[in-house]
């Protein structure tokens, strides 16, 4: 199902960044993210609730664009 509020997402496991295209057009970098963390956002359902419950305001971002 598309999320409303996140157009694509990728994970860097090397740097642990995880990478969000809003589909707003913005897109952020949020780092030291643990890769069981974007594995789980993989698996939900509801990327945006995921997003909101598990991510914002959990790690440190930077705005890409």
């Amino acid at each position: 199902m598309p999320s409303s509020v996140i157009r694509k997402y990728d994970y860097d496991p090397e740097n642990a960044v995880l990478r969000i295209l809003f589909v707003s057009g913005a897109i952020y970098d949020y780092l030291d993210v643990p890769e069981s963390v974007y594995k789980s956002m993989k698996q939900t359902i509801s990327k945006g609730i995921f997003f909101n419950q598990e991510i914002k305001d959990k790690y440190t971002f930077r705005k890409i664009k």
